[in-house]
C-alpha cells in the first residue's frame, strides 16, 4: 500500500533552496574563474563591417574580447547545432561570423577578472554596421505569411494541423446561429526569477564541466559536443537546480557557446551570466492572429468549426506549435477545418513557454465558445455539456480516461456557478462591476522513453538516479515518494540524483512529461531490484519466499514480504549478505506503450470572478475556481502549488503580459520586469484548486502530468468575466483598461 503517493509532501530540496545550500548555475566555483559580459548588437538586421575593442582592452582587469574574429572553432554545418528539440531550419549560431539577424544579438563578449569590469569594458566595445531593412511587425508580415512544412517524423506531426472532416464552408453556412472572431495574443517572454547563466569549468587536458541553466543537461552536452567537436567524456553538464524555465530553457541557449567559446580559447574557467534585458533576445512565445469561426444549430449543438492561425517565428527556423487542433479535438462537431501559417520575423526564433498552443489555442476558442453561448442565450457551461465529446474528434477513440463532466460539476459547485445572473454589467458588489466567467481546459498526457537507476544497500537506504530535470516542479520529491513506496523504505531513507548528464538517459524536461516518466522509469527498476533480491533470498536455506514469484512478493519496511501472507518474509539485509553483496544495482529503460487505440489528455475547467471599477476601467480577479482531471496526483502538496503557480500566469496572460517592440529599431522597449508586467501579490487574491478523482490506465501508475493544464483557459475565463461584467467583449490581449473604456 502506498505510504507517499498521493499525499502531502514537503519538498526534500527546500531546506537546501532556502538556506543557500541549493548550486545554481552562477554559483559554481573555480580557482582561475573569469567572467564574461556579452555586447549586443543595436540593429535588427545587417552586418558587422568593424568592431573597435580597443577602449574595453584598455580596461585594468580585461583578460580578452571574443568576437566572429578570433573566436575559437565552431562547427560549420547547420546539423551540429540542431539540439534534441530544434524546429526546421538553420539554428542561430553565437559569434559565427558578422551577420546580424536581431537586435541584441551578441556580437562580443568581454572576459574580465570580475563580473563588473567585464560589463564596464563591454559598454566601451564600438560596433559599426552596415545597416538592411527589417521587419519585426507580425501586422506588416500577413500578406507575406507562410504554409507549414509536410511534417517529417513523428514529433513534428504532433504540431501539425490536423486533417479537416466533413464540409466545414457548407455546414457554417448553412448554421442556424454563427459566431466568428479574431483573436490576438501578443508576443510574452520567460521571466524565471533566475538569470540565464553558465559556469564553465575548464580542467586539465581540455575537459569541460559545464555548469549551466537548462532543462536538458544531456541535450546541452550532446550539443556542446556536436558544436565544438568534442567527445562526450569531455563534456560534463550539470544543473542540479534551476530557478524557474518555463520552455526557453529546452535548447542551449547562447551563454553556454559563449562560455564555451571563452572557456577553450583562454584555458581556463568562465562565467557568462545573461543580464535581465539580454534574456529577450532568447526565445519567447510567438505573437499569434487567430481567427474562429463557429456554426451551431439552435439546441445549441454545434455544426461546423474553422480555425486559422497565424503565428511568429524567425527569418531562419520554422517554430510552430499545434495552435489550432484544440477545437476540433475538445467539443463533438462533425465539420472541422484547421489552417496554420507562419510569419517570418527579424527576431529570434520563438519557442516553448507553459503550456504552448493550448494555453493560446483554448484562449481563442473558449472565448469563441462564450460569445456563442451569447448568440444562443444559453448558460457558458450548458453549452459545454452540450458539445461534450465521449470521443476523440480528430481520431473517432475513445479516451483512456476523461473525467471533464465532473471537473465542470465539481468546479461550478465549489465556484457557485448557480448564482449567476446572465446578463452583462447585471451583478455589482460596493460599486464594482461583477462578472463571472468560466472556460475549459486540455492538454496532452506524454509519457517519454527514460532511464533510471537504483542502488539499494544493505544499510536500509537508497539511490535513485536519472538525469531528468528540475525546474523547480518537485521533480527530487516526487522521485523519492516513488522510490519509497515501491522500495518499501521511509522517504528519509532516499537519496536522489539528478540534473547531471553523467546519469541514465533522460528526455528534456517539458511537455508535462517528466512525472509520469521517471515515476514509471523507477517503478520498473524498483520491480528488477525486488526481483533480484528475491532471487537471492530463495537461495537461503530454508526460504520463507521459496516458490514465491516476483509479483507475489513486496518490499516493505526493509523487507521482502508475501502479499497473501505477511509472515512470509525475509530482511533485505540478510538477502543481501547471503548473497555476499552489500550493494545493488539496477539500471532499466522504460519506454511508453504504442497504443493509438485511446486518446490520452488532461482536463480542466476554470471559473472566474472579476470585479471591474467602473469609473477607471481597473480590473482584479478576486476569486478562481481550477478544477483538474489529471490521473494519478502524485504530491497533492507540489501539485497543488503547481496549478496555482499556473493560475497566476494565466491572469498575467489575460491582464498583463505583453512584450513591447519599438518596430523603428526593432527592439524590445520593456525588457525588464519594471516594465514588462506581471502578477505581483496585489493581484492574487483568492484562488482554490479542486482534483477530481481519475483512473487512467495508459500507464502502470495512472500519472498525467500537471506543470502546464492548470494555465489552459484561465485567460479566457477572464476575458469572459470581464465581458460578463462589463458587456465589452476584448479579444486583443492583454485586456488592459483603456480596452475596456474605450
Amino acid at each position: 500500500m502506498a505510504r507517499y503517493i498521493g499525499t502531502s509532501q514537503s519538498r526534500i530540496d527546500g531546506v537546501a533552496k532556502v538556506t543557500g545550500a541549493a548550486k545554481y548555475a552562477a554559483e559554481f566555483a573555480a580557482p582561475d574563474l573569469v567572467h564574461g559580459s556579452i555586447v549586443g548588437s543595436t540593429i535588427a538586421k545587417g552586418r558587422i563591417t568593424r568592431i573597435d575593442a580597443s577602449g574595453a582592452r584598455r580596461v585594468k582587469g580585461v583578460i580578452d574580447v571574443i568576437t566572429h574574429q578570433n573566436r575559437p572553432p565552431m562547427a560549420d554545418d547547420d546539423k551540429a547545432y540542431k539540439d534534441d528539440v530544434a524546429p526546421l531550419g538553420s539554428p542561430f549560431r553565437p559569434l559565427y561570423d558578422g551577420n546580424v539577424m536581431f537586435d541584441g544579438q551578441p556580437v562580443a563578449l568581454v572576459v574580465a577578472e570580475t563580473s563588473e569590469i567585464a560589463r564596464f569594458a563591454a559598454s566601451l566595445v564600438r560596433v559599426d554596421y552596415a545597416k538592411e531593412p527589417h521587419v519585426t511587425d507580425l501586422h506588416q508580415q500577413l500578406d507575406a505569411t507562410v504554409a507549414i512544412k509536410p511534417p517529417t517524423n513523428p514529433f513534428e506531426a504532433l504540431f501539425t494541423p490536423p486533417k479537416r472532416r466533413g464540409a466545414p464552408e457548407q455546414a457554417l453556412a448553412a448554421a442556424a446561429v454563427r459566431h466568428q472572431g479574431e483573436y490576438y495574443v501578443p508576443i510574452e517572454n520567460h521571466n524565471p526569477m533566475e538569470l540565464y547563466a553558465a559556469t564553465v569549468i575548464y580542467e586539465p587536458g581540455g575537459r569541460l564541466t559545464v555548469c549551466d541553466k537548462t532543462q536538458g543537461v544531456q541535450n546541452v552536452q550532446r550539443y556542446v559536443c556536436s558544436v565544438f567537436g568534442l567527445k562526450p567524456e569531455d563534456v560534463h553538464v550539470v544543473s542540479p537546480f534551476v530557478g524557474g524555465a518555463f520552455g526557453v530553457g529546452l535548447r542551449p541557449n547562447f551563454e553556454v557557446v559563449l562560455a564555451v567559446l571563452a572557456a577553450r580559447a583562454l584555458r581556463r574557467s568562465v562565467r557568462v551570466v545573461l543580464t535581465r534585458p539580454q534574456m529577450y533576445a532568447l526565445g519567447y512565445r510567438p505573437a499569434m492572429i487567430q481567427h474562429i469561426a463557429i456554426g451551431a444549430n439552435a439546441g445549441g449543438r454545434l455544426d461546423a468549426i474553422t480555425h486559422d492561425a497565424i503565428t511568429v517565428t524567425s527569418q531562419n527556423e520554422d517554430y510552430f506549435r499545434q495552435e489550432t487542433g484544440w477545437s476540433g479535438l475538445l467539443y463533438a462537431c462533425g465539420n472541422a477545418k484547421y489552417d496554420h501559417r507562419l510569419v517570418r520575423l527579424d527576431r529570434p526564433t520563438s519557442c516553448d513557454m507553459r503550456c504552448p498552443s493550448a494555453a493560446t489555442g483554448m484562449y481563442a476558442l473558449e472565448s469563441a465558445m462564450d460569445e456563442l453561448a451569447v448568440a444562443l442565450k444559453l448558460d457558458p457551461l450548458e453549452l459545454r455539456l452540450r458539445c461534450y465529446s465521449e470521443r476523440d474528434q480528430h481520431h473517432d477513440r475513445p479516451y483512456a480516461s476523461k473525467a471533464l463532466r465532473e471537473c465542470y460539476a465539481q468546479g461550478a459547485q465549489a465556484f457557485g456557478w448557480h448564482r449567476r445572473n446572465p446578463a452583462p454589467r447585471s451583478m455589482r458588489d460596493d460599486g464594482d462591476l461583477v462578472g463571472w466567467g468560466m472556460a475549459t481546459g486540455v492538454w496532452d498526457a506524454f509519457q517519454a522513453p527514460i532511464t533510471v537507476r537504483i542502488a539499494m544497500g544493505a544499510d536500509g537506504r537508497a539511490e535513485v538516479a536519472c538525469a531528468t530535470s528540475d525546474i523547480g516542479t518537485g521533480t527530487y520529491t516526487i522521485m523519492a515518494q516513488v522510490a519509497a513506496d515501491m522500495l518499501g523504505l521511509a522517504i528519509d531513507k532516499i537519496d536522489v540524483k539528478l540534473g547531471d548528464s553523467t546519469l541514465p538517459q533522460s528526455p528534456v524536461e517539458g511537455g508535462s512529461w517528466i512525472a509520469v516518466s521517471v515515476s514509471n522509469g523507477i517503478a520498473t527498476t524498483a520491480h528488477a531490484i525486488r526481483d533480484e533480491l528475491l532471487r537471492l533470498a530463495q537461495t537461503m536455506p530454508n526460504s520463507p519466499l521459496a516458490g514465491l514469484g516476483p509479483d507475489e512478493v513486496a518490499l516493505s519496511g526493509g523487507r521482502l514480504v508475501g502479499r497473501q501472507d505477511a509472515a512470509r518474509s525475509v530482511a533485505i539485509a540478510d538477502a543481501m549478505r547471503h548473497g555476499g553483496i552489500d550493494r545493488l544495482v539496477q539500471e532499466k529503460a522504460t519506454s511508453p506503450g504504442q497504443d493509438q487505440s485511446r486518446a490520452n489528455n488532461a482536463h480542466s475547467t476554470v471559473f472566474v470572478e472579476v470585479k471591474v471599477d467602473e469609473q477607471l476601467g481597473v480590473i482584479r480577479v478576486t476569486r478562481v475556481v481550477s478544477a483538474i482531471a489529471a490521473g494519478r496526483i502524485l504530491n497533492t502538496k507540489t501539485a497543488e502549488n503547481q496549478i496555482l503557480g499556473s493560475v497566476v500566469w494565466g491572469i498575467g496572460m489575460a491582464l498583463h503580459e505583453e512584450t513591447l517592440i519599438d518596430h523603428r529599431f526593432g527592439r524590445v522597449v520593456n525588457a525588464n520586469i519594471a516594465e514588462y508586467h506581471v502578477p505581483v501579490n496585489a493581484d492574487v487574491h483568492d484562488i482554490k484548486v479542486v482534483f477530481v478523482d481519475e483512473a487512467d490506465d495508459s500507464n502502470p501508475l495512472g500519472i498525467k502530468g500537471l506543470g502546464e493544464i492548470g494555465i489552459v483557459g484561465v485567460a479566457a475565463a477572464v476575458a469572459n468575466a470581464v465581458y460578463h461584467a462589463t458587456g465589452k467583449r476584448v479579444r486583443d490581449l492583454p485586456i488592459t483598461l483603456d480596452k475596456v473604456m474605450s
